[in-house]
């Protein structure tokens, strides 16, 4: 393989690396109160009852 494709592979492989480091530096956590997290809590387990339901 001559070394311009490796340079090109390295290239792309080097951007996405970037890519995705930049994006987990740049995350904020979501601080959610209690009453957001009871209600998310009780969403999911009428989901997951449902799901149970259909199958």
């Amino acid at each position: 393989m001559p070394w311009y494709a490796w340079l090109i592979i390295v290239v792309a492989i080097g951007s996405i690396v970037g890519s995705l480091m930049m994006l987990r530096d740049t995350a904020s956590k979501v601080e959610l109160t209690d009453e957001q997290r009871r209600r998310i809590q009780e969403r999911n387990a009428e989901m997951d009852a449902q799901d149970a339901k259909d199958r």
